[in-house]
């Protein structure tokens, strides 16, 4: 657990910094660097995402995802705790639950969050993490100059994500080959896409919430393919 105690203090230290600098941009210069930062987000989705070894399983995993995200309305659900936080800690101006939910999924999709949580879990190994920590501090540092502070609240779902995978790492290893690794994260990262998307000003939303359960179903897929190796 020090690994993702040191992650989550990142993302709040970084979080911290970063409101103290938001106030000295012109509105132009936070619009200009928020469409930057969404097109970086988006590079590094893309490029993660074509790492895959299987194009149908990330398909399918995105598809089957969609489905069952839609089914139990995750992004709506994600948005009412968003709405509920920042009824409770926000100045109720909408900022809260975009930050939240868009900071929480770039911290936690990825084989970073995965695999370093289950490296330091297991062997007590925290290296992993502790990189992670400091691209998260850096990344948070300039969400929270455009975002604003509320960012800091992405660092108590990195807390709970990573410390569960951590927790349980003993039981979920032998499942986790680098085949699936490798799927779960081209999976992952194409939400990171989305997310770079929904963080351009415009009407058109990617609803990254219902999209979730794909980082899931790619192990299933890829079990499947492995077991069926001409399909």
């Amino acid at each position: 657990m020090f690994g993702t105690i040191v992650n989550s203090v990142a993302i709040i230290a970084g979080a911290l910094m970063g409101n103290l600098l938001k106030g000295r941009f012109s509105e132009n210069i936070s619009t200009t660097l928020m469409q930057g930062l969404s097109l970086v987000v988006m590079l590094i989705g893309l490029s993660m995402a074509l790492k895959t070894e299987n194009l149908l399983i990330v398909t399918l995993s995105i598809v089957s995802g969609a489905i069952l995200g839609e089914i139990m309305r995750i992004e709506e659900r994600l948005n009412r705790l968003g709405e509920t936080l920042e009824k409770r800690f926000g100045s109720g101006d909408g900022d809260f639950t975009k930050a939240f939910v868009s900071a929480s999924l770039i911290y936690c999709v990825g084989a970073m969050a995965i695999m370093g949580a289950i490296e330091s879990g297991l062997t007590g190994n925290h290296s992993i993490l502790l990189v992670k920590s400091i691209l998260d501090g850096v990344s948070a540092v300039v969400f929270s100059s455009t975002l604003g502070i509320w960012v800091a609240f992405s660092a108590v779902t990195v807390f709970l994500y990573q410390g569960s995978i951590a927790l349980a790492a003993g039981f979920i290893k032998s499942y986790l080959t680098d085949a699936i690794i490798a799927e779960m994260t081209a999976a992952g990262v194409l939400l990171i896409f989305g997310i770079g998307i929904n963080m351009r000003e415009g009407k058109s939303r990617v609803k990254v919430g219902n999209l979730l359960p794909a980082v899931f179903t790619a192990i299933v897929f890829t079990m499947l393919f492995s077991k069926f190796p001409k399909l």
